[in-house]
């Protein structure tokens, strides 16, 4: 027997059709590159979508279409998010600080018809003419005529056309297509830090559900009162799903565009007063640091964050928390999981913890959102005991969660049963919360048992001389493998291998007491701001400790 209920699909196109309908007094604030701000209504965006949809149909573009951008968090961008996607088409971020071989094959895997570009990336898409895909037809800066650079070399091969000149004239409605719910909506790459990106396409169904998802008190707790700024960006990873989320409660908005400087976000904290904010763990860094320089600079109304990305140290939270009464959640996703997976809230069996006791816990990723299960496996395959101390590798499933990679259906990222191996290596304690110890191809292997890189790297960034700081194995001719420390001190430091390594003592076994430093003047990072494990292994493939 069935159920008697109305059978309607999860659309992007209904989250906006809500938000207009409902929500018009929320505001949409989008800041240009010189500071200025652009304000827009809800139904003003909802109108501005209708407009792009039918300036691209009128094109050609058919459903399944791939539209790229290559743009910041503003809100020309947002239009291309509604329009593109409620219109059948598939929309394809791209990072524009991923490496220009691999902007180019994105571009040509996608095989995108269209990309829009923000003025301030013309000169990389330029740069990039000769190696753009025959699929692309347009190239539209995301702007005014004005904006088009007067020599552009792009013009002859491409249609070089500005979004307002586009969608000027066209209707503010538009009958959006009853589609399944389960077509494609958007596209996303994995930052590609161990071989070409892989696609991951993402459908109308598991977007509507992730945004449910994320929308509940123990994950982003987002209402119709928050005032929302994604700083992680709308490039990556569909900035977490926060341009759906937000409009599906009904919130304002707040783009803070290319300027993600401490300076330019705080004032935008106060200026908008922002009540939720999410980045990655280098923002809030920053943002902390920007704060203690100057005593007068506080929050009058202290926002919720949320970091994701890599472990944020316990210090930097605790500091946001002592400090300025700002309260971090810790949650974890990756782009497969579109990207939300876990999230770390309080408990009942942990709501009676002091501040210190929890905020030592916080450094966790969480616990999984209701959709999401978690499988850890050790290296025979057995599930591991949820003691807080065994680990082994991640797995995971759910209605939000990739089954294949686009145009790769044969990756052994996927089980035969039908779960995604996330190669994080994790411990699961008893309140089923995950702490991600390492990636299975990072992990130490000495004498026959594993070092977590990533434990003693966020170890030593509480040590008052680092920066930032790497954890590699090295080849051991008897342990196998030994870790190598490489350090970044602080500007106007000069610690000693003996003071930093000390900085262990007490916290982590003898064992796992690295045997070498070495101080180093950067170190290198993945388009998304992670440490590049991958470029670090390849520098010190020949050296050996011993």
């Amino acid at each position: 027997m069935l159920g008697l209920m109305m059978d309607r699909p999860l659309l992007i196109s209904s989250i906006l059709e809500h938000a207009a309908r409902n929500h018009g007094g929320a505001r949409i604030v989008s800041a240009r590159p010189d500071g200025s701000l652009v304000r827009h209504t809800w139904p003003e965006v909802a109108a501005r979508a209708a407009r792009l949809a039918h300036a691209l149909a009128a094109r050609g573009v058919k459903p399944g279409d791939r539209i790229a951008t290559l743009a910041w968090n503003e809100h020309r961008h947002l239009e291309v998010y509604y329009g593109v996607s409620s219109m059948g088409a598939v929309l394809h971020t791209v990072n524009p600080r991923l490496f220009p071989g691999q902007i180019a094959f994105i571009l040509k895997d996608a095989a995108d018809t269209h990309l829009f570009v923000d003025p301030t990336l013309m000169p990389g898409a330029q740069a990039l003419a000769d190696q753009l895909p025959d699929s692309l037809k347009t190239i539209v800066v995301m702007g005014t005529e004005a904006e088009i650079p007067a020599d552009c070399p792009l013009r002859g091969r491409f249609e070089v056309v500005a979004q307002e000149s586009l969608i000027e004239g066209q209707p503010e409605t538009y009958d959006w297509p009853a589609l399944d719910e389960r077509a494609a909506s958007s596209l996303c790459y994995t930052s590609g830090t161990t071989g070409d990106p892989k696609g991951v396409l993402y459908s109308h169904r598991s977007t509507v559900i992730h945004a449910m998802a994320v929308l509940q008190k123990d994950v982003f707790s987002i209402g119709a009162e928050d005032v929302v700024m994604p700083v992680v960006p709308m490039f990556h990873v569909n900035a977490w799903g926060i341009p759906y989320a937000a409009a599906m409660a009904g919130a304002s908005l707040v783009l803070p565009g290319p300027r993600l400087d401490p300076a330019s976000l705080h004032r935008l904290f106060e200026a908008e007063r922002i009540t939720f904010s999410a980045g990655v763990p280098t923002i809030w860094t920053a943002l902390l640091q920007w704060l203690r320089a100057d005593p007068s600079r506080r929050f009058a109304n202290p926002p919720r964050l949320v970091v994701g990305g890599t472990t944020l140290p316990t210090a930097i939270n605790a500091g946001f928390k002592k400090e300025y009464g700002v309260e971090i959640r810790h949650a974890w996703g990756m782009t497969e999981l579109s990207p939300l997976g876990t999230a770390n809230s309080r408990l009942p069996q942990n709501a009676d913890w002091d501040e210190d006791r929890f905020l030592d816990y916080a450094r966790k990723q969480g616990r999984a959102l209701y959709g999401i299960e978690l499988r850890v496996r050790d290296g025979e395959g057995r599930e591991i005991p949820h003691d807080g101390v065994a680990f082994g590798e991640l797995e995971v499933r759910g209605p939000w969660v990739a089954k294949q990679y686009f145009n790769r259906p044969d990756d052994p990222a996927f089980t035969g049963d039908g779960w995604f191996r996330t190669g994080d290596v994790v411990t699961v304690d008893a309140l089923g919360c995950i702490e991600i110890v390492d990636r299975a191809k990072d992990v130490i292997k000495s004498g026959g048992e594993w070092i977590s890189s990533i434990t003693l790297e966020n170890l030593i960034l509480g040590h008052p001389d680092v920066q930032l700081a790497a954890v590699i194995g090295l080849h051991h001719s008897k342990w196998d493998e030994r870790p190598l420390l490489l350090v970044v001190p602080k500007p106007g430091t000069s610690p000693t291998a003996g003071d930093i390594l000390g900085f262990y003592e007490g916290k982590v076994a003898k064992w796992w007491i690295p045997d070498q430093v070495e101080f180093v003047e950067s170190l290198p990072l993945t388009a998304t701001g992670k440490l590049w494990k991958a470029e670090l292994k390849q520098q010190y493939k020949d050296r050996s400790a011993g």
